[in-house]
């Protein structure tokens, strides 16, 4: 039997307002293809109330968590960071990018600097780039032997081991970029001058040593990829992609629910109409835009 026409017109979608919304609404619906500035805005805000409800429990339960980032030069590392962590409080979510060790820190057990950064009760540290410099950049580029470099990797699954026994909640993410994908990003960091500041001297001497870099990984892999404290790859081609899905990765890897939290109202208050007596002359910052 045929429907009447009524019937029928019930059934179609509505066209969207415009083209663009037609498009957007077209590739965020293409299994792996590039995901609209929309869907992505959608999908991240939902995380970001999920990465709030985390910070929560962090601080009401006292877990203590340690997060990792490493990955190739322009892997997206710092995107990811501050996607993770643009809607959290910094007192919670601390994020540790250290600069070239000093001469006394060379001096040190190579994990010492690192130990002072490791979370307390109630702290998400994320680090940005960590001890793996030393299975990474600093082998590939000869800042230290090879002995040094074996050294750490037959010492880094106890000191993890030991770092997870102390009650750390301890991720490892490892963004994985192509050949193509990395040479557009660094050339973008050299055209843009909002970027330029991201292009180290060190990004254009590792450019060439792609094998030497992987090789490098691989090794590291085979030596720290442990039950205590795995390896996990994000393919970061398509930035977007990789930011969802290691965030929702990383809320799936801690336990948490919603803190105790008693209900907020404003009180009220009574602003008296008109200037105050006796007003400050302040500077006002002129009003270009």
């Amino acid at each position: 039997m045929q429907r009447d026409k009524k019937s029928a017109r019930r059934d179609v979608e509505p066209a969207p307002e415009n083209p663009t919304e037609a498009q957007e609404a077209a590739t965020a619906a293409v299994p792996g293809g590039p995901l609209s500035t929309k869907a992505y805005d959608k999908h991240l805000k939902e995380l970001h109330i999920e990465l709030v409800k985390l910070q929560e429990w962090v601080k009401h339960a006292g877990l203590k968590v340690c997060v990792i980032f490493e990955g190739r030069d322009g892997a997206g590392k710092g995107g990811t960071i501050k996607a993770i962590t643009e809607r959290v409080s910094p007192r919670v979510f601390r994020v540790v990018a250290l600069p070239a060790p000093t001469e006394r820190q060379k001096s040190q057990m190579y994990f010492q600097r690192y130990f002072s950064y490791l979370p307390a009760a109630g702290e998400v540290i994320i680090f940005d780039r960590s001890w793996y410099n030393r299975a990474g950049v600093e082998r590939v580029m000869g800042f230290c032997t090879e002995q040094q470099a074996k050294g750490f990797l037959m010492g880094v699954p106890l000191v993890e081991r030991a770092i997870v026994d102390s009650g750390v909640i301890l991720l490892k993410y490892w963004l994985e970029v192509s050949p193509d994908e990395q040479t557009r990003r660094l050339k973008g960091r050299i055209e843009d001058g909002r970027k330029i500041w991201k292009l180290s001297p060190m990004d254009l001497k590792s450019y060439d040593r792609w094998d030497d870099y992987t090789r490098a990984r691989e090794d590291m892999f085979k030596a720290s990829d442990s039950a205590w404290a795995p390896w996990y790859v994000v393919r970061s081609d398509d930035k977007k992609r990789a930011r969802l899905n290691l965030i929702r990765h990383l809320l799936s890897q801690i336990p948490y629910k919603d803190a105790p939290r008693e209900k907020v109202k404003l009180p009220k208050r009574h602003i008296k109409s008109g200037p105050p007596e006796n007003a400050y002359p302040a500077k006002v910052v002129p009003e270009v835009y």
